[in-house]
């Protein structure tokens, strides 16, 4: 597991805990003590977390943030970016599939604001409390297994109950791309899912920032040809993008 990917995970953990202790999340990640050091140490100068004697918490200023998972404090405003590009692909009526993932959180915050009458399918528990604020949005809720770290479902009935819809959209929020592996994710109980929005919706968009764009994830989700789209925000280069439309990868 990469820097960025435990990072991740320890805010999370963060946010559903006042403060999380070295021990604990080297048994969480699975790596040494010293690397969760390291790594606090590293989040500490970047103003993610405050270390304290054995672990570490929030800092004051990203206590406000305690209705998402922590993980969209990474990179942002380039997740928001990403996602207000997307938003030009929903319509009136539309059915829009949501999977789980702090991008699609931030999606969600765009969608909430959009003047249209559409529907939104998800297992983002995230995603969830934000739309429903939005009495333009109609909301379907997936069932299924909680898991409590991503703060969405999952599982048998999570996907029977999505397989039951055909999305006009299927928003996906994945962990890395590059034109070798394709989409790869380290959210093993999501590839499921991602794989089954893939095949339902008519159009597959997966919204990224560009830090994932290069990089490989723990397990394949998607092939490059499974999305019709990669929407990601404006630090790519077009010289890049031409290398990936080349592979069948098409970013916008």
């Amino acid at each position: 597991m990469l820097y960025n990917e435990r990072a991740e995970l320890i805010l999370q953990q963060l946010q559903l805990q006042s403060t999380v202790k070295v021990g604990e999340l080297s048994q969480l990640l699975q790596v040494s003590v010293d690397t969760i050091r390291r790594d606090l140490k590293a989040m500490e100068q970047s103003g993610l977390v405050k270390c304290v004697r054995g672990g570490a918490c929030l800092p004051d200023a990203l206590l406000s943030l305690s209705n998402f998972t922590g993980r969209e404090i990474i990179n942002g405003d380039l997740k928001r970016e990403a996602a207000r590009k997307a938003l030009r692909y929903v319509r009136e009526g539309d059915i829009v599939a949501l999977n789980s993932g702090t991008t699609n959180t931030v999606l969600s915050q765009e969608l909430a604001g959009l003047n249209l009458k559409f529907t939104v399918i998800t297992n983002n528990c995230a995603a969830i409390n934000i739309l429903m604020q939005n009495p333009g949005i109609r909301l379907i809720a997936v069932g299924g297994t909680v898991d409590p770290l991503e703060r969405s479902t999952y599982g048998t009935v999570c996907e029977e109950e999505f397989s039951r819809y055909r999305p006009d959209l299927a928003f996906l929020s994945i962990n890395a791309v590059n034109y070798k592996d394709g989409y790869t994710d380290f959210r093993l109980d999501e590839i499921g899912i991602l794989q089954l929005l893939a095949r339902k919706a008519k159009t597959v968009i997966a919204v990224m920032d560009s830090s994932k764009l290069g990089r490989c994830s723990k397990r394949e989700a998607l092939r490059p040809e499974d999305v019709d789209l990669l929407v990601m925000d404006d630090h790519v280069s077009e010289d890049m993008k031409q290398k990936y439309q080349e592979k069948g990868i098409s970013i916008l």
